[in-house]
């Protein structure tokens, strides 16, 4: 199997004990484990335990997630496995709190078809990205204030935090970065707009503490032809806060005004409606 640094490496033999171990977590659908659960599985000591770890990681058997938590590969795997657990499942294990978010959120919910290579993973500690196996792993630090709007679904046997699709589309207006940039963000909306609440986006908006994803939405709406009530386009108008904000605040600052949304249009028309067919 590929080592954390995405390395090939062929695993050695196992002795009886630690056979015994990988073969009843395996049993319990344990792919990810901590020390205590070694010391509880064999009865044993919590330093036996680091020392059993500490072998099945250099034979290549399991991968350190984090300190004292591990990440298996089955004993079915054979001798150069390519296994690994949901990378979903993964960061779930890696940071607490969190949420799977932004990109990786858009394409869980079917808003884009796009699979990034890299897991975007919002908490609200301050967490070091990470490369496991051959998945990136990047950690996106929110205040409390911006914490929220996610909720557990299955990723097989887990139960895995994911924003909802609502939340998924005003992270991404808050920070386009995060999910391809804003023609990506673009794509989500229009794909998205028939399973989403457009009220309910809104009232997530001023949740934020960021007039810039009202402005985005709005003008977003408008630029995309989407179905949308016009009252619903006033209410958002009205709460159009002074100041000019940028469509996509990672590309320089030029292009043209729009006082109607106060935003600088700093993407072509064709740039954000690249992701359409011919």
């Amino acid at each position: 199997m590929p080592d954390a640094n995405g390395a090939k490496n062929v695993r050695k033999g196992l002795s009886g004990t630690e056979s015994r171990l990988l073969a009843s977590l395996s049993a319990k659908g344990r792919t990810i484990f901590s020390l205590k659960d070694v010391s509880a599985e064999l009865a044993t000591s919590y330093e036996y335990a680091k020392v059993l770890v500490n072998n099945l990681t250099k034979k290549k058997w399991i991968t350190v997630l984090r300190r004292g938590t591990y990440l298996i590969v089955p004993l079915s795997a054979g001798i150069t496995s390519e296994y690994t657990e949901h990378e979903f499942v993964i960061a779930s294990h890696l940071v607490s709190p969190y949420y799977i978010a932004y990109w990786s959120a858009l394409n869980f919910h079917g808003m884009t078809e796009q699979t990034p290579f890299t897991v975007f993973v919002a908490t609200t500690k301050r967490a070091k990205d990470r490369r496991i196996l051959d998945a990136k792993y990047r950690f996106v630090t929110l205040s409390r204030r911006k914490f929220f709007g996610f909720e557990p679904v299955s990723i097989g046997a887990s139960r895995i935090n994911v924003s909802d699709p609502e939340k998924s589309l005003v992270d991404g207006l808050d920070h386009p970065e995060y999910c391809g940039g804003i023609s990506e963000a673009a794509k989500g909306l229009t794909t998205g707009i028939h399973k989403i609440k457009l009220d309910k986006m809104a009232a997530y908006a001023g949740e934020m503490g960021n007039s810039a994803i009202g402005k985005r939405l709005g003008f977003l709406l408008e630029t995309l032809g989407l179905e949308t009530d016009e009252s619903f386009l006033r209410e958002l108008r009205s709460k159009v806060a002074p100041g000019m904000s940028a469509l996509d605040p990672t590309l320089p600052r030029r292009g043209r005004y729009t006082s109607r949304w106060n935003l600088l249009i700093n993407v072509s028309a064709e740039t954000l409606e690249s992701w359409r067919s011919p």
